[in-house]
């Protein structure tokens, strides 16, 4: 549909798409019963495909990866409820041209027509161009649907965000890209039909592949694909121009996105879940989409210490070494340090007792803040000091039998003995529990000597 002429009363007409235009826009849906894949989106029965049915269409933020259909949707959303389609810019769109819409789409209503404001990438939108769009969204006169690849529980404004219903989109099925290829294929009118083309079994399996869940990506590649098998004369699409096509197609990753963290936790979580295979994986993508290395790194280093801990007290000295060598190395070989240590991670036992300990004994440190420290534990740095009795009393640990200072207490004396440090029963640990354990039965007996 035009953002231009505006005829009071009917929608905007449907703009033609150029027969040269490319294949994916060619190739677009236009009705919800072309669109395909998103069943949990706007399958029978979803919110959204009850909205279109009665004709009532509810401000709506599309959420997803490049290339599952978010545009698309927009468009066939706004044909099939009758409403006049207005794209805006998250980039290029500033608050004069918003007001200016805005008053165009209440135009409209007075005529009894109403206006989808399309926002793409609308986690661009500043909160000044949010907040100018606010009051019309929640007036009804205009239906936003916004599309973004980031969570907008972090990009779009908390009132925004109330007025709106989220919808999330996935990246396509195999099954999916495959129906939008044969289409594509067989389609005479817009597509490539009558051209005589098929693809082998080969170069199929490598467009779905390539194309890792993106519509756009798979027909943009898949006319690159046919271009280049009928320059050479065939009618058949081949593996080998399916991937010249593709040019090693680096998968959607942004440092900032969801994608991002999405990635590092599902990394983390296999470490700490001690499954190497899961771990070499999760490193590998992020590495191949081009990740910070150090980035990866400091995280290994986190979860040496907090969850493979006191069970393998070397984890943290490999965790160490690796973000070393990765520094001193660089890229693409620090993948080598990196995958090693990756491995060690997930094998080595876990504990988090060090991490829990400290947890309680900050809990205590905070409650407690205002409590002094016990006159034998202060440093007697002065004469006047000592005359103060500060250090009065302290035991040195050196002189004692074992180097051990029995009965001796270490804490302000209205905390008690709180026990913050409960060890684990493997590696390391295991023997420092028994030493733990000794410790204090001894230190319980040289409190009763005195």
């Amino acid at each position: 549909m035009s953002t231009s002429a505006f005829q009071p009363g009917f929608p905007e007409p449907e703009e033609a798409v150029p027969h040269d235009a490319p294949l994916a826009a060619r190739m677009r849906p236009r009705t919800l019963e072309e669109f395909t894949g998103q069943t949990a989106a706007v399958g029978q029965g979803t919110m959204l495909r009850r909205a279109v049915e009665r004709r009532s269409l509810p401000s709506i933020i599309l959420w997803g990866p490049p290339g599952c259909g978010k545009t698309t949707l927009a468009h066939i959303l706004a044909r099939q409820t009758d409403a006049t389609f207005v794209a805006v810019s998250a980039v290029s769109s500033g608050v004069a041209d918003l007001r200016k819409l805005v008053a165009e789409a209440k135009a409209r209503r007075g005529a009894g027509q109403r206006t989808v404001l399309f926002i793409d990438e609308i986690h661009r939108f500043n909160k000044a161009q949010q907040d100018v769009i606010l009051p019309h969204v929640e007036d009804g006169t205009v239906t936003l649907i916004g599309a973004t690849t980031e969570n907008p529980s972090f990009e779009v404004v908390a009132p925004l965000l109330s007025r709106v219903r989220v919808i999330r989109m996935a990246s396509l099925a195999a099954v999916d890209l495959a129906a939008i290829v044969s289409r594509a294929l067989s389609d005479e009118e817009r597509g490539l039909g009558g051209r005589g083309l098929s693809l082998e079994e080969d170069a199929e399996s490598a467009l779905l592949d390539g194309a890792q869940g993106d519509a756009r990506a798979a027909l943009t590649a898949l006319e690159i694909a046919a271009v280049n098998a009928e320059g050479s004369n065939r009618t058949i699409i081949t593996a080998g121009d399916v991937r010249e096509a593709l040019q090693d197609r680096r998968p959607y990753y942004d440092k900032q996105s969801d994608f991002h963290y999405d990635t590092i936790s599902a990394f983390i979580k296999s470490l700490r879940g001690s499954d190497p295979d899961a771990s070499l994986y999760w490193l590998a993508r992020m590495v191949e989409a081009g990740e910070d290395p150090l980035f990866i790194v400091r995280r290994m280093v986190i979860l040496a210490a907090e969850d493979v801990g006191l069970a393998d007290p070397h984890a943290l000295v490999m965790a160490t070494a690796c973000q070393q060598a990765v520094h001193f190395i660089g890229m693409p070989q620090g993948w080598i340090p990196m995958a090693e240590c990756c491995v060690y991670l997930a094998l080595a036992p876990k504990s988090n007792s060090a991490y829990t300990a400290y947890g309680r004994a900050s809990e205590d440190a905070r409650r407690t803040a205002h409590m002094p420290v016990p006159m034998h534990l202060r440093n007697a740095a002065t004469g006047l000091m000592r005359e103060m009795g500060y250090g009065q009393g302290y035991r040195y640990a050196h002189a004692e039998p074992d180097h051990f200072a029995r009965g001796e207490s270490y804490l302000p004396p209205e905390l008690g003995e709180p026990h913050y440090y409960s060890p684990g029963e493997l590696g390391f640990e295991h023997d420092a529990a028994q030493r733990l354990a000794l410790l204090r039965d001894e230190s319980h007996e040289g409190e009763h000597d005195e």
